[in-house]
């Protein structure tokens, strides 16, 4: 199905224009085995926007992002992805991440065994680098506290931060975040909250899936919101505020 006929007028959507586009994706249609899941989904993102992308458990948004980090699954089967004028879709993972992709997964693959700092440290092992540890530490004073303590012992907040701290010591040009305010305290997600706003004042741009879409959307420049795998919505942050049956009719708020 195209784009375009799975979202309904009246709701923020329009064409979709990469002509200024820093990120794009086109047509994206990608699988777990037989199940059809990223249907054919198409969308940009300009240098330093975030976006939010919202919908549904079971919509879709783990596997878009996935399939933009170019993981082994879900499986694209057609479909372009560019960042910065380079083919992401060509690329393994591995690739991507060198090209500047960072995926910030919802479980955040902290090392076991290993310090704050040894995380840190392993993923500067190779070329491109990002932030320098001072700069890391500086903006996360807290991993700075624990920089000796094993990764895996502190709080669910404080790893995210780690995770997201991970992704900035490489060359990040564009951050994916999945779910990053998942069983964390209010005042936790407002630090995590400020740190997202300091990266995109840095340029910096970011996707965030995040079940808690009020945050999120108080975030964001732009949202799309999907259903069962395809864009029913797509426009400014601001709209899906203030529109209370679009709300409810696909994010259940």
């Amino acid at each position: 199905m195209n784009v375009a006929t799975a979202e309904k007028p009246g709701t923020g959507t329009g064409p979709v224009q990469s002509g200024d586009a820093y990120f794009s994706c086109q047509g994206l249609q990608s699988y777990y085995g037989e199940s059809y899941i990223v249907q054919d989904i198409s969308f940009d993102v300009k240098q330093g926007e975030i976006l939010a992308l919202l919908g549904r458990n079971g919509a879709g948004k783990t596997s878009t992002l996935r399939t933009i980090a170019r993981m082994d699954d879900p499986q694209l089967h057609e479909g372009e992805i560019w960042l910065e004028g380079q083919p992401l879709h060509t690329m393994a993972d591995w690739q991507a991440a060198q090209l500047g992709v960072g995926l910030v997964p919802e479980d955040r693959r902290i090392i076991q065994g290993l310090t704050v700092e040894e995380n840190l440290k392993l993923a500067q092992i190779e070329k491109p680098l990002g932030w320098t540890l001072d700069r890391i530490y500086e903006h996360f004073p807290r991993l700075a506290e624990r920089r000796r303590q094993e990764a895996v012992t502190m709080s669910g907040g404080e790893q995210q931060m780690l995770a997201v701290a991970r992704a900035l010591a490489r060359d990040l040009k564009l951050l994916l975040l999945d779910e990053p305010y998942e069983g964390l305290a209010p005042v936790i997600v407002q630090e995590i909250e400020k740190i997202v706003a300091e990266i995109k004042g840095l340029g910096i741009t970011t996707i965030i899936v995040e079940q808690n879409a009020v945050a999120a959307l108080e975030l964001a420049d732009r949202a799309l919101i999907l259903d069962m795998g395809q864009i029913v919505f797509r426009g400014s942050a601001r709209e899906v505020l203030d529109n209370a049956d679009l709300r409810h009719e696909y994010l259940a708020i």
